[in-house]
């Protein structure tokens, strides 16, 4: 009877912890391209994609004070992140969450000039001379 309360202990430990690596307390933090700052108020919005990347769900977040975001007892699999903040480009990439706790960081960027057929364009972009005869 002994043997049997501690076979049966040790298979409900070991349960208990496989079941305890299947979810990941995930931090994302957001900070600007150029300078290292935190971009505070930040709306992040997570999508959980099945294995043929179609999206299963989807859940937001705010980014605090110092840019973080927490999210524990996230599941394990591909995750979508995307990123809307005002006066920064929006950001999102897919990332696997695989590991029991995981920091992502996200650098975003300034917003990119808008083209317009009104200004030069680039210099690559600039077509080549004409040839006089």
């Amino acid at each position: 009877m002994k043997r049997i309360s501690i076979l049966l202990f040790m298979l409900l430990l070991a349960l208990v912890a496989g079941a305890e690596d299947k979810f990941s307390d995930l931090t994302i933090k957001l900070v600007k391209d150029e300078n290292g700052k935190p971009v505070r108020n930040a709306t992040i919005v997570m999508h959980s994609l099945d294995s043929k990347g179609k999206e299963q769900g989807s859940m937001g977040l705010k980014s605090d004070q110092e840019g973080k975001a927490v999210y524990s007892n996230m599941p394990y699999g591909r995750l979508r992140i995307q990123v809307i903040a005002h006066g920064r480009q929006t950001y999102g990439q897919d990332f696997d969450i695989n590991q029991p706790t995981q920091e992502i960081s996200i650098k975003l960027k300034p917003p990119a000039d808008p083209y317009s057929i009104y200004k030069d364009p680039p210099a690559e972009q600039a077509p080549p001379p004409e040839k006089k005869n």
